[in-house]
């Protein structure tokens, strides 16, 4: 099956959409195929501009969702499953990132962070699972982060949300296999990205920041193959392996020295807010 026949006539809900991944996988997998698209984000005004610049070529619908409402989130869940939009296609790609040494965190940064990155995606997951399950099909993508296998200063409680996102997505996936639901799971493993979440980073050595559409354009080819896990760039397959086989403090001067990924948090600026 083509890339454009398995994205055709799809139904796409894709949380963050307002900006970054979850923007351009919306501009992207309308330029492939006619889909229907649901567009979640905090940023209802943005989602508009959005659903004006991509209405000649998809059915857009978009609602103002902050994903850490779990009740707001079912009733919008239930109100799309009553309209017949039940999405085929679930992108969990909101997330936000403090960029802090643990000690200054606030506890409410430190709870909306786990919110948002990790609890939020379960929502949205769980919101409609039943539904899916009783269709018997249904396709579930995780943004996590190759902060997820390795820890790095002032990403403390970030690398956390991670971790629990990647952990949540296996299990998962192999509950979903075991059951015989029909239902998919990817969880798609990048590093610093060039969204504008993460401004100001140092790219590691080996490992460069990447572009957007080079990861919308790997998440696109890997959902329609059925990928488990979507890993990029290249040496992100390698970190797992590595830890499992290097001491802790061998591990850690290659980490941080070699490589510099425990010093590329310290020129971080982040996105600049915008005025909404």
């Amino acid at each position: 099956m083509s890339i454009k026949s398995f994205y055709h006539d799809k139904t796409i809900l894709i949380t963050g959409a307002a900006s970054g991944i979850g923007k351009r996988f919306a501009e992207k997998v309308s330029e492939i195929a006619r889909t229907n698209l649901i567009l979640w984000d905090r940023n209802p005004d943005i989602l508009e501009e959005v659903k004006n610049d991509l209405s000649e070529r998809a059915d857009v619908h978009f609602a103002g969702i902050d994903i850490s409402d779990s009740e707001r989130i079912q009733l919008e869940a239930d109100r799309l499953i009553k309209q017949k939009l039940l999405p085929d296609i679930i992108i969990n790609c909101a997330g936000i990132v403090i960029g802090k040494y643990f000690r200054d965190h606030q506890p409410s940064e430190i709870e909306q962070t786990l919110q948002i990155n990790t609890a939020g995606s379960m929502y949205v997951a769980h919101a409609f699972l039943d539904a899916m399950i009783q269709r018997k099909s249904g396709h579930i993508v995780n943004l996590a982060s190759a902060s997820g296998y390795i820890g790095n200063p002032r990403m403390s409680v970030y690398a956390a949300s991670k971790w629990a996102v990647i952990g949540w997505s296996e299990s998962l996936r192999i509950e979903m296999e075991k059951l015989k639901t029909g239902i998919q799971v990817t969880t798609v493993i990048p590093s610093y990205i060039n969204t504008g979440m993460f401004d100001g980073v140092k790219a590691p050595r080996l490992v460069p920041i990447l572009e957007t559409d080079e990861l919308v354009d790997k998440m696109i080819i890997g959902i329609a193959k059925s990928k488990k896990e979507i890993k990029a760039p290249y040496m992100v397959r390698f970190v797992p392996f590595l830890k499992s086989i290097l001491p802790s403090a061998a591990f850690d001067r290659l980490a941080g020295g070699m490589l510099g990924v425990y010093s590329s948090m310290d020129t971080f600026k982040g996105r600049t807010p915008k005025n909404s």
